[in-house]
């Protein structure tokens, strides 16, 4: 099973980290979701798709990209840094899933270095995340995903 890892890490690439160890773990090509309107989708059959938190929202190419009719038919996992780790940040992508149809496979959130709006004035929210252990947590959900989608 062909599998698709996009993400976009745009503060302190948290997500980037998140994505090449999901990437190594699952076997998976990597690469930047702005470049997702120019790839192939067609031989993927699992794509994940993935972001750090912007205004309580996956980053607005995630959103861009869940409308996407080549994501008909595939697999997809959601995953994403935050400086909670919490995925109810994956609220408004899930509602365009659903409501084309396409059911999750698996969602990861963990923590990641936040900057953003009154944080920065104290250094930040969960300065020095994603760390190991937060890493494993997203390799042990690569390998779950991997016995439950069949890779």
């Amino acid at each position: 099973m062909a599998t698709l890892i996009l993400y976009e890490s745009f503060h302190h690439g948290n997500t980037r980290k998140v994505a090449e160890v999901l990437a190594e773990e699952l076997g998976a090509d990597l690469d930047n979701i702005n470049e997702a309107h120019s790839l192939d989708l067609a031989p993927y059959d699992l794509v994940g798709i993935g972001s750090g938190v912007f205004h309580g929202s996956l980053h607005p190419a995630v959103l861009a990209l869940a409308q996407r009719e080549a994501l008909a038919g595939k697999k997809v996992f959601l995953y994403s840094t935050s400086g909670t780790g919490r995925k109810k940040y994956h609220r408004e992508a899930c509602r365009i899933f659903s409501s084309r149809g396409i059911a999750l496979a698996g969602e990861f959130s963990c923590r990641g270095h936040d900057t953003s709006g009154l944080w920065k004035w104290i250094g930040g929210l969960a300065k020095g995340h994603p760390d190991r252990q937060d890493l494993e947590e997203a390799r042990e959900f690569a390998r779950r995903l991997r016995e439950e989608t069949g890779l």
